[in-house]
C-alpha cells in the first residue's frame, strides 16, 4: 500500500492544518500500523448525546475505599480487566500480617501517594511517590507503608519488559542502569508465617514455621525492580507532536504501560500541534491514570482520577485546551497510560465513582450543550 492524498490536506501530519479543520488520525495497531489523516470541519468528539453502552468515561479513584484501607488483611479494589491485564487500587495504611505471592501475573505497582518498603524474596526496596515497582509473577512480598499509600496496581498475564527502543538506542527514555534492584536481607525468625497465594482471584494460605524471606543470595536476570518517573526522560520533537506510544515504559502481552512526564511542547514551529491529535481507538482501549501536575488536554481531571477511552470512539483535546496550547511552552503533567489490545470490562466499584457528564464534555466545552 502507498499513501494517497485527496482534497484539502496538510503536507505533514500534525503540522499546518488547513484553515478551519480538525485533524483525525484513523490508524491501526495503536500508532504503529497503517493510518490515514482526515481533515474535518468539526471535532470528531463533538457528539451531543450517546445512546448505548460504549462511551468515554472518567472515574474519581480517590473516592474508592478498598478493604486494605481499614483492614491490614484487606484486599485491593478492582477497577477494570480483560484477558491480559487487571487494574486495581490499593490504599494500605499498615503492613499485612501475611505475605502475598501473585500467581495470576506479574505486578506493576505505581505509587501515587505515600512511601515505605517493599519486602521481597530478593530483599527490600524502599519506595516513594512516582515509583514503578515491578514484581515477577510468584514473588513473595508485602508492602510496608509509612502512613497511607495510594497505589495503582497493574497485573499483567505476561512479563513486564523494557520495550525495544529501535533507532533511539537502549539508553533512551531511561538508562537500564537507573533501575534499582534489591540486596538480600535474610530473616532468621521462627514462629508462624503466612503466605497467601493468589490464583484465579482466589487465595490459598501457606503457613511456614520460619520467616518466608530467608534468601541469603540470588543471581539471574529475573528480579524486582524500581523506577521513578523522575528518571524517565521523554522523547520530544520541537516541530512535531509525537504519538503517545513514544512514551512506552513497559511492554507486556496484550498491553503496554506509558509514562507522560513533564516535557516541552512543540515550540519550534508555530504551525505544529501542541496537544494530542484526535484519533479513533480502533484496536485499543486507552486508560490514563493521572498522578500529578496540570493536565492541559482536558478540564475537570485531577490527581487520582482515571479516564477510559474505548475502542470504536474518538478522543482528543477539549476545545479550551486547543486554544490554550497555542501559547503553552511546557506540559507539566505526570500520568500513567495503559493501552490494551482487548476491551476492558469496568468493575461495579469503578462504576460507582464514575464522573457524570464526561462523555459529552467536548460538546459542552464548545457550547453545543449546557
Amino acid at each position: 500500500m502507498f499513501p494517497l492524498s485527496k482534497g484539502r490536506v496538510t503536507r505533514q501530519a500534525h503540522v499546518g492544518l488547513p484553515e478551519g479543520t480538525y485533524e483525525e488520525e484513523h490508524g491501526r495497531e495503536a500508532f504503529a500500523g497503517r493510518a490515514s489523516h482526515l481533515y474535518r470541519t468539526h471535532p470528531p468528539t463533538a457528539w451531543v448525546r450517546i445512546e448505548g453502552p460504549l462511551r468515554p468515561s472518567a472515574f474519581d479513584l480517590t473516592a474508592l475505599k478498598p478493604t486494605d484501607m481499614t483492614d491490614a488483611q484487606g484486599e485491593w479494589v478492582s477497577i477494570a480487566r480483560n484477558e491480559e491485564v487487571s487494574l486495581y487500587v490499593s490504599r494500605r495504611r499498615e503492613a499485612a500480617r501475611s505475605f502475598l505471592r501473585d500467581a495470576d501475573g506479574d505486578l506493576c505497582y505505581f505509587v501515587h501517594q505515600g512511601s515505605g518498603t517493599l519486602e521481597t524474596d530478593y530483599g527490600p526496596l524502599s519506595f516513594s511517590e512516582g515509583d514503578y515497582l515491578i514484581l515477577p509473577k510468584g514473588t513473595t512480598h508485602r508492602l510496608v507503608p509509612i502512613g497511607e499509600l495510594f497505589v495503582f496496581v497493574i497485573e499483567g498475564r505476561g512479563e513486564f519488559r523494557i520495550p525495544d527502543r529501535g533507532i533511539l538506542g537502549r539508553h533512551a527514555q531511561f538508562d537500564p542502569g537507573v533501575l534499582e534492584t534489591p540486596e538480600p536481607d535474610p530473616h532468621d525468625e521462627r514462629g508462624e508465617f503466612a503466605v497467601r497465594v493468589k490464583r484465579d482471584d482466589q487465595y490459598t494460605t501457606l503457613v511456614y514455621p520460619h520467616h518466608p524471606l530467608d534468601v541469603v543470595g540470588w543471581q539471574g536476570d529475573l528480579c524486582p525492580v524500581r523506577l521513578n518517573v523522575a528518571d524517565f526522560r521523554p522523547v520530544v520533537s520541537p516541530r512535531y507532536h509525537l504519538p503517545p506510544s513514544v512514551h512506552c515504559t513497559w511492554a507486556n502481552d496484550g498491553f503496554a504501560v506509558c509514562t507522560f512526564a513533564p516535557r516541552p511542547t512543540e515550540t519550534g514551529d508555530p504551525d505544529a500541534l501542541r496537544v494530542p491529535f484526535f484519533h479513533a481507538n480502533i484496536d485499543n482501549d486507552e486508560v490514563i491514570f493521572y498522578h500529578a501536575g496540570s493536565f492541559f488536554s482536558r478540564a475537570g481531571i485531577g490527581p487520582g482520577m482515571m479516564t477510559l477511552h474505548p475502542q470504536g470512539l474518538h478522543h482528543g483535546p477539549q476545545q479550551a485546551a486547543i486554544e490554550a496550547s497555542k501559547t503553552k511552552e511546557f506540559a507539566d503533567e505526570v500520568a500513567v497510560m495503559v493501552e490494551t489490545e482487548h476491551p476492558l470490562a469496568v468493575s461495579p466499584e469503578a462504576e460507582a465513582v464514575r464522573i457524570e457528564g464526561y462523555e459529552t464534555s467536548w460538546a459542552r466545552g464548545m457550547g453545543l450543550i449546557d
